[in-house]
């Protein structure tokens, strides 16, 4: 599974990947997590409000902190 962040590293997107890092291993899960920071990949992405959340390719938030309990059903979900 690969998760990444995508945003400028700003507190709101450290306490995204904090909170994503905390419900993987609050489900015993492993996962790359990567932050991308680069604000060209990020718009190539159609991301135009940050922090944004990707799993596995698929955008799941984008401008606002997930909690630990929405990222977990996110990781929960059958087929992942």
């Amino acid at each position: 599974m690969k998760i990444e962040i995508l945003g400028p590293g700003c507190s709101r997107c450290r306490a995204a990947e904090e909170n994503v890092k905390r419900a993987l291993a609050e489900l015993n899960l492993d996962a790359e997590v990567l932050h991308v920071t680069d604000p060209k990949e990020i718009a190539l992405r159609r991301i135009f409000l940050t922090p944004a959340v990707v799993v596995d390719e698929e955008v799941r938030c984008s401008g606002r902190v997930p909690d630990v309990a929405e990222i977990k059903q996110w990781l929960a979900q059958p087929g992942r």
